[in-house]
């Protein structure tokens, strides 16, 4: 087989939805499986939408997510430029070569008209499909020389071939598309400006991308690119559609689900990994049923044969469980770094890296941590009611709290067994009173690890302020 050629296309007109992540990770996976090359490509044709900034975005949220690609606009490579507003006068050079062939012609209907014709057609009760005698009627001398008098220019459409259609997908099978089930369509606008059918061809064709893999949204373009290819005498990519991504009722993913970017989820505090390992098994499985993947694990085992068709379900649940799994894997060095900007205080590197044991596996979502961490950096504002019983046990645990030279988790049980031989609170209630004592809280981190981060003076002051209160 020859060298796998795979791309991702994004639109620069919004941030990273997580759809277009999943498509992106399918390839990189691919390419990265075969020894192939991945490509990317910024389709900004939209003049209106596309934004230089959303282009910066997308680059920077792949880079994030660890998908590196071999060719693309920031690195070049062998068959750019990599953005269609570079490569305009190809598919100019390339459209007339198919008026010149009989296979396209000029059209000279402004846009409302092309609008009228639809509506008609769709009165009518017919389908909105354009035939070349229906769309060269615009084609007058009068219109051709109010044009040139104007300086516009015609728009260009394909004559599409009225012959069936057969594309064996890789995930959804063969699928027909019958003669007559789509018209002459638009290559060229009237600005210039390619269609996205057709600028998808040409590039696809002149970068040699082997394998089409992208979201079943697209499988109705479809028809229109194998007509395109065999037009132009090229090899016809494998096309492979993914399902689609639905929210947690089954309907389509959207903002009403949550977020839906990969930037949110960043900003979240998810890790990459995570999110990778999460997007990977929406609409793919592990040969082993495997769930917690890394992104090396992942290339080994990808395979298009385990592409499945069913629509797969976006669970935030789930994605919390995995982003909690992969911060439990990384070293304390690595999730200190990592963790620190999401902790929004300035804090020792070994202080944190303690609090961060005692939490950790508390951890979902980076950015839960000004909240699982508050109890080290402040003292609690609500104090449990004081009893005589909690006044006698406290002082005697104070007592003997104050004697330990070495502060460690072995000198503050012994305190915690000396102050309870004639404790009034026992066992639960000791306990529980001293983490609201301490914290203000019903739950949190280990007791003992509590004690031993907030360190000596720290625990006397509040057991203090609590008999004094």
């Amino acid at each position: 087989m020859s060298e796998v050629r795979v791309r991702f296309a994004p639109s620069p007109t919004g941030y990273l939805h997580v759809g277009g992540a999943r498509t992106a990770l399918f390839n990189y996976l691919y390419a990265r499986k075969t020894g192939g090359k991945f490509i990317l490509r910024i389709e900004d044709t939209d003049l209106e939408r596309s934004e230089k900034v959303f282009e910066e975005q997308l680059i920077s949220a792949l880079k994030w997510l660890g998908l590196e690609w071999d060719e693309g606009p920031d690195i070049g490579g062998q068959y750019g430029p990599y953005r269609q507003s570079e490569r305009v006068h190809l598919y100019h050079e390339y459209a007339q070569k198919l008026i010149e062939e009989g296979k396209a012609y000029e059209v000279y209907a402004y846009p409302e008209e092309i609008e009228q014709l639809r509506e008609k057609l769709l009165s009518e009760g017919k389908a909105p499909h354009y035939t070349r005698e229906m769309l060269e009627s615009y084609n007058t001398p009068e219109r051709k020389k109010e044009y040139e008098e104007k300086g516009l220019r015609p728009a260009v459409y394909f004559s599409m071939p009225r012959k069936d259609y057969v594309i064996n997908d890789v995930v959804k099978g063969e699928v027909v598309f019958k003669a007559g089930s789509v018209g002459d369509f638009a290559l060229l606008r009237s600005n210039g400006m390619p269609t996205y059918n057709y600028a998808c061809v040409i590039d696809d064709g002149l970068m040699k991308i082997t394998h089409v893999l992208r979201g079943d949204d697209h499988l109705s373009n479809t028809v229109k690119q194998v007509a395109l290819y065999e037009a132009f005498g090229w090899p016809t990519p494998v096309f492979g559609h993914v399902s689609m991504i639905l929210g947690p009722d089954g309907s389509k993913l959207s903002k009403r689900h949550g977020a839906t970017s990969v930037e949110e989820f960043k900003s979240k505090g998810y890790l990459p990994e995570a999110l990778v390992n999460f997007l990977a098994l929406l609409g793919w499985s592990h040969p082993e049923g495997k769930e917690i993947l890394t992104k090396q694990e992942l290339i080994e085992s990808f395979s298009l044969e385990r592409l499945v068709k069913n629509p797969a379900i976006f669970n935030p649940e789930k994605l919390k469980w995995m982003n909690s799994e992969h911060i439990r894997m990384k070293s304390m060095d690595e999730l200190v770094k990592i963790a620190k900007p999401f902790l929004q205080k300035d804090v020792d590197d070994e202080y944190f890296a303690k609090i961060l044991h005692a939490v950790k596996d508390r951890i979902e979502e980076l950015s839960q941590l000004p909240e699982l961490t508050d109890i080290f950096f402040e003292k609690p504002h609500q104090l449990p009611e004081k009893t005589p019983e909690a006044i006698e046990t406290y002082t005697n645990l104070l007592s003997e709290l104050k004697k330990i030279e070495k502060w460690d988790k072995d000198s503050i049980y012994a305190a915690f067994k000396t102050a309870m031989k004639s404790a009034k609170l026992k066992g639960k209630d000791f306990y529980m009173t001293l983490r609201l004592v301490l914290t203000g809280k019903t739950e949190g981190p280990e007791l003992i690890d509590i004690l031993e981060i907030l360190g000596k003076d720290e625990v006397i002051e509040r057991i203090s302020l609590y008999l004094n209160k």
